[in-house]
């Protein structure tokens, strides 16, 4: 196996654990076990449980950013709203360990931490959105980024209690978060629908693998102790 093979090995065992037990409860003894290593590979590799969990938690935060970012661009239409919803319930399905992971990480709505801070700037990119929006409609741009926040902490907390139910289907969650954000209480549909359009090509869509960036950073990848590196 080549170093690049091993180091994909590692994570991919790093990151169920890690949504299995929490950050605590994984050791780099059974990291290393799993992979059949001994526990100086995986030193090598990440330099320590940290960096494992450094590189796993930026993977997972780059590639739900860069899926957000993709969705929002773009008309401002229900179609993008019902896009979006079945964007993130489908990553959600795909990759159950590492949302799992970001949500153990800190809870949405303290703002603090990665998961809360992730938050934070897909929110940032729907204020935007909503300040246009409510600029044509005649309402404040200024309430947008008040907004922003309710509207991205709905789905971002529906996402986390459908994590462990996984009912209804996604594409009645996803039709049900839509009516609410978009009908709004007053005008709810009893029985809304995604739009087929939108429906046909939520079935098609996967998540892509993200690089590195500022959280993985944190780690000192690819040291070994005597101060040479692996691939």
């Amino acid at each position: 196996m080549s170093g690049k093979e091993r180091r994909e090995q590692l994570l991919d065992i790093g990151k169920h654990l890690f949504a299995e037990r929490g950050f605590e409860g994984t050791s780099i003894e059974e990291i290393a076990a799993r992979a059949d290593v001994s526990k100086p590979v995986v030193y090598e590799h990440f330099g320590g449980k940290e960096g494992l969990y450094a590189v796993v938690v930026d993977r997972e935060v780059g590639r739900l950013l860069t899926m957000a970012t993709q969705i929002l661009a773009g008309e401002h239409t229900r179609e993008k709203f019902e896009g979006a919803a079945i964007a993130l319930l489908r990553y959600i399905e795909d990759n159950a360990d590492g949302f799992r992971i970001l949500v153990r990480d800190s809870h949405p709505a303290s703002g603090a931490g990665t998961f809360g801070s992730l938050i934070s700037d897909i929110a940032s990119q729907v204020e935007y959105i909503l300040g246009d929006l409510f600029a044509e409609r005649g309402y404040d741009p200024k309430l947008a980024p008040m907004y922003a926040q309710m509207l991205v902490g709905m789905v971002a907390v529906t996402g986390q209690w459908w994590l462990d139910a996984r009912k209804p289907k996604l594409e009645e969650v996803a039709a049900h978060l839509v009516n609410l954000a978009w009908n709004g209480l007053s005008n709810l549909d009893p029985a809304p629908r995604i739009s087929a359009s939108v429906a046909s090509a939520g079935r098609n869509l996967r998540t892509a693998p993200a690089g590195t960036g500022r959280y993985a950073r944190l780690a000192t990848t690819n040291t070994r102790r005597n101060g040479s590196t692996v691939p």
